[in-house]
């Protein structure tokens, strides 16, 4: 068994055992947990897992049972009484959160969050969607589920979403299609935060870039911290998190670099209007 399908197994595992005392929690009578206070809603491959940490770490926060609940996104039909097991009772000054980098991407989204959640806050990173590409292919392929090369996934990718969106978002193969080879389509950012925008006020919803993480954890952190309402904090580590290491030479040529640049350079313009940002990548 490859490191990637030992991944794939301990992962599925992993969230069966979670899917399951949440069953348990949410059958039991009386309450459950209170809704989540704010959510780390994406993007994929953008720093999330970090950001998940830093904010575990703090004293006033809660963190859900795991990462990637995925309730709004693939397990909504499960019901509300599941999703609050995942949490803690509702404390004086305290918050508690989940963090679910599909969330930005998924169409139906937007509109289930706003009706659960009508006063929660949500965090989003966006990293250069070129670099995010790539980080994408190169972890489905990790996980034994892209057999084409970078250039030939990117081409294959419009017919392959098209083909498994016929039935809709909500189907196993749009699951399947829209999480592992979005390698393009999550890059374009304004039309995601567009959706948000359409069921969430703006003030509610904080977009970082995650180059700025990356170069000044301690400052962005504190802007987010400042967002949510949180008092300032440092945790002890500013470590960054990822299960993806590239082995080999890179399929990322300066030649498909230059043209993926090409191709993000006007859903880049976008976004930094929609957002206000003097520049983006």
């Amino acid at each position: 068994m490859s490191a990637g399908s030992r991944r794939v197994a301990v992962d599925r595992l992993r969230r069966a055992v979670r899917g399951t005392r949440a069953w348990a929690r949410a059958a039991r009578p009386g309450p459950v947990g209170a809704l989540p206070d704010f959510l780390v809603i994406g993007g994929q491959r953008c720093g999330t897992t970090s950001l998940h940490h830093y904010l575990a770490a703090h004293p006033e926060v809660r963190a859900a049972t795991g990462k990637e609940l995925q309730f709004f996104s693939l397990h909504a039909g499960r019901g509300q009484r599941w999703y609050r097991a995942h949490f803690p009772p509702a404390a004086p000054g305290r918050q508690s959160f989940e963090a679910s980098p599909y969330y930005l991407f998924h169409p139906e989204v937007p509109a289930r969050v706003a009706a659960l959640l009508p006063e929660a806050r949500f965090v989003a990173l966006l990293r250069d969607p070129v670099e995010r590409a790539y980080s994408h292919y190169l972890h489905t392929r990790s996980l034994g589920r892209e057999p084409l090369a970078f250039a030939d996934a990117l081409a294959a990718e419009p017919g392959r979403l098209a083909a498994a969106l016929r039935r809709g978002p909500d189907t196993p193969a749009a699951h399947r299609a829209l999480r592992d080879h979005s390698y393009a389509a999550r890059g374009r950012y304004a039309e995601q935060l567009d959706r948000w925008f359409a069921h969430v006020p703006r003030e509610r919803l904080h977009v970082v870039r995650s180059e700025d993480l990356y170069a000044d954890p301690a400052a962005t952190y504190a802007g987010i911290l400042r967002f949510l309402g949180l008092a300032p904090f440092t945790p002890d580590a500013f470590a960054r998190h990822t299960r993806r290491a590239e082995r080999g030479p890179t399929q990322l040529t300066d030649e498909l670099r230059a043209d993926l640049t090409a191709r993000f350079a006007p859903h880049n313009a976008r976004l930094a209007e929609l957002l206000g940002w003097p520049r983006t990548w």
